[in-house]
């Protein structure tokens, strides 16, 4: 079985600042591997280990600066997958899903897989759309919100828990699934699964390497500003009274709603 763990790499939340003019600042902030696709290599690993006779190629997506960061390659390549394939373009600097998803589908074509494993939503943007996406694109049975995955011989089911229910869903092979965070808990790579990351292979491509023109690409607007700093209201209410809920649940609405 051959699977596909797509990931994202993002900047450091704990490292962007705010400009004084509420725009944020992410040059001095350190790269990490977005938290909800841990859960995507975490979940194509175990499928692959269980298999056997299974391979996992994780994928990720990105400006030259982002995906082909040495420490970033390793620490993907540490947590199971067998390689790496990145496609590095300055031009896929902040894309929105459309032209993400686009890629990915192309990608995964020259690769060739059974099962493409995406997390729920990227740890910038959580548009969680980039997965359905390349379902879409792919003509492919697809589905998110996946908190179970069980192989089933050509096949797999999958469970979705959903507001009242959990709901299963056979899928034919070749399917996309996006995992939710509750699906597993990714684990800490071993000393030894850092030290043999190193001899796993990476392969680079461009666009022009699958396939794919985007000479203008749909991004995202840069100018993402952070909230006007407010005053606390001071707003203490205290008690469990059905008043004193009432009142709190109005002041959370309002505070939404601004």
């Amino acid at each position: 079985m051959k699977l596909i763990a797509c990931c994202k790499v993002v900047h450091d939340e704990q490292d962007i600042t705010t400009r004084p003019d509420r725009t944020l600042a992410t040059d001095n902030a350190g790269l990490k591997i977005s938290l909800y696709d841990l859960n995507a290599i975490e979940t194509a690993v175990e499928i692959a280990t269980a298999q056997g006779d299974s391979s996992v190629v994780a994928l990720s997506v990105g400006p030259t600066a982002m995906v082909e960061n040495a420490k970033i390659k390793k620490d993907i390549l540490s947590r199971g997958p067998d390689s790496l394939a990145v496609i590095s373009d300055d031009v896929c600097n902040a894309l929105y899903s459309t032209d993400t998803a686009k890629i990915i589908a192309e990608a995964a074509k020259k690769t060739g897989f059974d099962l493409l494993v995406f997390g729920e939503g990227s740890g910038d943007l959580y548009a969680q759309q980039t997965g359905l996406a390349v379902g879409e694109f792919l003509g492919l049975p697809c589905v998110n919100a996946v908190s179970k995955v069980t192989v089933a011989g050509d096949k797999i089911i999958v469970e979705r828990d959903l507001e009242n229910i959990t709901e299963e869903v056979e899928l034919t092979l070749p399917a996309v699934i996006s995992v939710t965070s509750s699906i597993n808990t990714p684990k800490l790579p071993s000393m030894k699964a850092i030290l043999a990351a190193n001899k796993k292979p990476v392969e680079k491509w461009s666009l022009a390497d699958i396939g794919v023109d985007i000479s203008v690409p749909t991004v995202v607007q840069t100018a993402i500003c952070a909230p006007e700093q407010a005053d606390r209201l001071g707003v203490i209410l205290e008690g469990d009274s059905d008043e004193n809920i009432a009142a709190f649940a109005e002041h959370l609405r309002q505070a939404l709603n601004q």
